[in-house]
């Protein structure tokens, strides 16, 4: 009987094309269910290859930033992006798992390993945002010891903003 394929966790350049693929997965998700949740329909097309253009992920670069990818069995499956605000806190973005790979603990992996990233970056506090939607995320970040705050951005979708404190 064969090893169960492990997931492995590594950086990875924002604009490589596994993170673009992995971002478009992302971000199509997260699009297509505000939607269908708002307007009952997908993202226009065109409104994504926008979108997809104008969020290159290049925060997500160092000195300031990292993108790191979860392979499960080698495979690509799940990416997650820490940048280093301007106040000295670090943000945790594009945490994501393709569908089929969920369940196998890949999102805990992935939110630690930026965790850690945050910490090498110099980084005493993560802060996010995410959406009432995204049932899942939130329920993730309240299981890794996340505690909701007030806004601490004015993104446009967001409505929901967690913190840690990482030492």
């Amino acid at each position: 009987m064969g090893a169960m394929p492990t997931w492995t966790i590594a950086p990875e350049p924002f604009d490589s094309p596994v993170a673009a693929a992995l971002w478009r997965a992302y971000y199509t998700e997260v699009s297509d269910r505000w939607y269908l949740l708002h307007e009952g329909r997908r993202t226009d097309p065109g409104e994504l290859e926008r979108e997809i253009a104008a969020h290159s992920g290049g925060e997500l670069a160092p000195p300031t930033g990292r993108l790191l990818v979860g392979r499960y069995g080698g495979e690509p499956a799940g990416t997650a992006g820490v940048r280093l605000r301007a106040d000295g806190r670090a943000e945790l973005t594009r945490v994501f798992v393709y569908e089929g790979m969920r369940g196998r603990g890949g999102a805990a992996l992935l939110v630690h390993a930026a965790e850690d990233a945050a910490r090498a970056l110099g980084a005493e506090r993560i802060v996010l945002d995410t959406r009432h939607d995204l049932v899942e995320a939130r329920a993730l970040y309240a299981r890794l010891g996340y505690q909701e705050t007030g806004a601490h951005n004015a993104a446009t979708y967001a409505d929901h903003w967690f913190a840690k404190r990482l030492r």
